[in-house]
């Protein structure tokens, strides 16, 4: 789809003979050869391959796999995401699993069929132009409030134009969503978009019990209560000039419902135990994952206190519901606790399928999790289904699972979609502009549109 050349394909291979062989039968690719592995790792830099085969019998010792192991490492050290497909002899399985263990996309025991070989290759390319696509996404431009944000989804992209838009006025917002969907990403990205110098302060109104929340939120005079040993301002007086964040406004009890309306309406505040009030200018968004219309029927919500917090609402949907979002977010995360732990790590195939299929209730908290722990526990740099401790997917279509041709145009179709959906949504909906982002002709992009059943 993208009018930008793929990188080579590389070929490492001592024997010059076999080499030529190699390169003739994969004359669909261009390729690069080298013979060692010094050569190898200069032909990395200087051409950036995708895709690598490579034997592990290299000089100056060819009946050992030393060498080979010791450049697949720093292969994958120099770009976790190409893609090695190891040529093995016959009888070398135990080097072939090694070397996947290792981090190698696949392996093939010589002689190897070519028709297999370009079709592995042509694999490796398409799960490379992937990771590829989503890291481009992730990294296009996007304004630095709502950098925290990682998403391609259309809805979530819509949603931080929203966001966007009401940032620089005074309006109360409501962002209603399942635990763990980003509410306070998105608020804090809302605040970093306003005019507002002051402080983005945050309290969670289920987490503070109720007899001292009162007195986070408004604060209190010295001697107000037994232990007020000193005069200490409230979340809200602290907030003066910025934002304040009310998460899980749904468990406000009922008695603070009434002072939060007061203030909202008068935005002025009178500390526990003092006789006058102090003038506010602060910026308010709350944050639930109740429904809180059920909660003013069942008599546990003040209407009155719901409009005036419900300015602007927003509604965000769950992980399980963002196109391609939680394999974008799995790849961040990774590549955060990588470096945090200096290795280098990546995804198997399987493992990437198996986060795409994922209901995730827990959304981008619960992937968040495992990705980490995952990092942490991975034996190896590939990153499996039993180090997310997720099952490992069964094939989409079981009667064109070993239809590799079938699985491609799917990958592609998907791809291909996610891309053009994402492309659409960054534009608003121009079709000129959404084709100059994605590098093809407006023609082509409506024969997509066309193909792809994307409505605009």
């Amino acid at each position: 789809m993208s009018a930008t050349k793929p990188p080579p394909l590389l070929i490492v291979e001592d024997d010059l003979a076999l080499q030529k062989q190699i390169k003739w039968s994969l004359d669909g690719w261009e390729s690069v050869t080298a013979h060692d592995r010094d050569s190898a790792l200069v032909a990395m830099r200087r051409h950036n391959p995708a895709v690598v085969t490579m034997d592990l019998g290299l000089p100056p010792d060819p009946d050992s796999t030393s060498e080979g192991f010791k450049l697949l490492e720093q292969l994958l050290d120099a770009d976790p995401n190409v893609k090695v497909i190891v040529l093995t002899g016959q009888n070398d399985q135990a080097n072939a699993l090694k070397a996947i263990a290792l981090g190698a996309y696949d392996f093939f025991s010589k002689p190897f069929e070519p028709e297999l070989l370009n079709l592995t290759i042509a694999r490796a390319y398409r799960v490379w132009e992937l990771q590829t696509e989503n890291q481009r996404l992730q990294q296009m431009h996007q304004p630095d409030a709502l950098a925290g944000l990682i998403t391609r989804d259309a809805a979530m992209l819509k949603i931080a134009r929203t966001i966007e838009k009401v940032a620089p006025s005074d309006a109360t917002v409501m962002l209603l969503g399942e635990s763990g969907t980003g509410k306070e990403v998105l608020a804090q990205g809302l605040h970093q978009a306003s005019r507002r110098k002051g402080k983005f302060v945050a309290i969670n109104c289920a987490a503070i019990p109720e007899n001292l929340l009162e007195s986070e939120l408004f604060g209190y005079e010295k001697g107000a209560f037994t232990g007020a040993a000193k005069t200490t301002p409230g979340k809200i007086e602290t907030a003066h000039g910025g934002t304040l964040f009310l998460d899980e406004i749904g468990d406000l009890p009922a008695a603070l419902q009434s002072k939060l309306l007061r203030f909202l309406q008068e935005r002025k505040v009178e500390r526990l135990g003092a006789r006058q009030e102090i003038p506010i200018d602060v910026r308010v968004v709350c944050a639930t994952h109740q429904d809180l219309q059920q909660q003013i029927r069942d008599g546990r919500f003040r209407e009155d206190l719901y409009y005036r917090l419900a300015e602007i609402v927003v509604q965000i949907p769950p992980l399980r519901e963002r196109q391609g979002d939680a394999v974008l977010l799995a790849h961040a995360f990774l590549r955060r606790f990588a470096q945090e732990q200096r290795r280098s790590l990546s995804f198997t195939d399987e493992a990437l399928t198996a986060i795409d299929r994922h209901p995730w209730p827990g959304n981008v908290r619960q992937l968040l999790n495992v990705v980490k722990r995952a990092a942490i526990m991975a034996e190896s740099n590939r990153v499996g289904c039993d180090d997310l401790g997720l099952p490992v997917p069964a094939p989409a279509d079981p009667a064109a699972a070993d239809a590799d041709t079938l699985d491609l145009r799917t990958v592609r179709e998907r791809a291909e979609r996610a891309a053009v959906v994402a492309a659409l949504a960054r534009t608003n909906d121009n079709i000129a502009k959404a084709a100059e982002l994605l590098g093809v002709s407006r023609p082509t992009l409506y024969d997509l549109l066309n193909r792809l059943a994307i409505k605009t």
